[in-house]
């Protein structure tokens, strides 16, 4: 059982007013709050081994060096891969998925296809159509019920020897729906293609592994995961990544430079161009340790119960509807009001202390698809109580007072 008090001790944000008000903060899916051990790292970084990594002899950069190679290390253990040089550091998961998305255009020809879902969000859908404009390549849509679930018949009938990439999230950071990855990642190989899995709004909640999904490449943000903001990880199986060329040019990617040629590094640093956010990197590590001392399954079994509760409380409030009911979920409630913009009842019990997040969540073709302009979306962490859920709907009924 977790201890919610001790848990909420750990996040020094949590305690205070925002206008006046006890801070209640459901914008997890956006980012989520900092524990202290994390806040503490950076500045011990900052005040003890700041220096560049990898290029040093002096004890600084070696301390430094050490430090965010033991990080990565940290990753590849959390995550299962299977060799070290597997995982790289981003600047997040928009970067990684850019990455890989560039390098298919070396192996994309008119004709090809690219699919992704009807349910991603902005930044795995841009990238490919990018490709698709370079490369002369088809973008095929899986689409979704008006539950929020992928169909998968739909997905086998998409699916041919044509398709070389398949792109789709782990959970949809706007509908909070856990897709059957294991399904898609299985049936993408059966027909040659590689998969790629956004992992952004997964990785709060659950412990990816990737010698059990076998995916091509997995990447998420540090900073939905109890990190900071400006780092992130691409997974990606060794065979790809030696066949993918560099996304950037410059230091730290080269094995040797002269005006006639270049020749790149080994991995991971072939894609680890210029000097990277060395704190980040470092603390993506302390974040993932803290995270793994409290149990994923104690995480998810804290953020099932709020998710169980907020549903049925907010069900309680008169013309509201949730968009998105799938049948495996996890703590995300994106809802709508009869009658009033998402933005309005957002303004209003930002008021009230309560942060949520408004609007289409860069997520544009889900709201196409129910015909609305966005929603309000609360999304729970584990460090959130069934007391927050409560305060939030009495702001609801509050702002649909004033509103109506």
């Amino acid at each position: 059982m977790i201890d919610i008090l001790k848990i909420r001790a750990d996040f020094p944000i949590l305690s205070q007013e925002v206008n006046g008000k006890p801070l209640v903060y459901f914008d997890n899916g956006a980012t989520s709050q900092k524990p202290q051990v994390v806040i503490d790292a950076i500045s011990k970084y900052y005040q003890e081994i700041n220096a560049n990594i990898h290029r040093g002899v002096h004890t600084l950069s070696q301390l430094a060096t050490d430090a965010y190679e033991i990080s990565r290390a940290k990753v590849q253990d959390h995550i299962n891969a299977q060799f070290l040089h597997e995982v790289l550091f981003t600047s997040g998961t928009t970067f990684g998925i850019n990455l890989v998305a560039n390098g298919f255009a070396s192996i994309l020809k008119a004709g090809d296809e690219v699919l992704v879902s009807a349910l991603e969000h902005h930044s795995n859908i841009v990238p490919w159509q990018m490709l698709c404009e370079k490369t002369g390549a088809t973008l095929k849509v899986i689409p979704m019920n008006d539950q929020g679930e992928l169909l998968m018949a739909e997905y086998d009938q998409l699916l041919s020897d044509k398709t070389k990439i398949v792109a789709v999230n782990h959970i949809s950071n706007a509908l909070g729906t856990v897709n059957p990855i294991q399904y898609m990642i299985d049936k993408a190989h059966q027909v040659g293609a590689a998969i790629l899995i956004d992992g952004a709004q997964a990785v709060p909640h659950i412990k990816p592994n990737m010698q059990e999904l076998d995916c091509d490449f997995y990447v998420f943000s540090g900073h939905k995961m109890c990190g900071p903001t400006g780092v992130g990880i691409l997974y990606g199986k060794e065979a790809w990544l030696n066949k993918l060329p560099p996304y950037q040019g410059g230091g730290e990617m080269i094995k040797e430079v002269t005006f006639e040629k270049t020749t790149y590094a080994e991995l991971p640093h072939k894609f680890e161009a210029g000097t990277p956010n060395i704190a980040g990197g470092i603390v993506l590590g302390t974040a993932i340790d803290y995270l793994n001392s409290i149990g994923f399954d104690t995480i998810q079994e804290q953020e099932l119960a709020l998710l169980n509760y907020g549903t049925k409380r907010l069900l309680e409030i008169e013309g509201l509807k949730i968009i998105g009911t799938a049948a495996i979920k996890t703590s995300v409630i994106s809802f709508t009001i009869d009658g009033i913009h998402p933005y309005d009842i957002g303004s209003i019990i930002d008021k009230l202390g309560i942060a949520v997040r408004t609007g289409h969540h860069c997520a544009q073709p889900i709201m196409n698809h129910f015909n609305i302009p966005g929603t309000i979306r609360a999304s729970f962490s584990f460090y959130n109580t069934t007391q927050e859920i409560d305060r939030l709907v009495e702001a609801l009924k509050k702002a649909q007072m004033m509103l109506s």
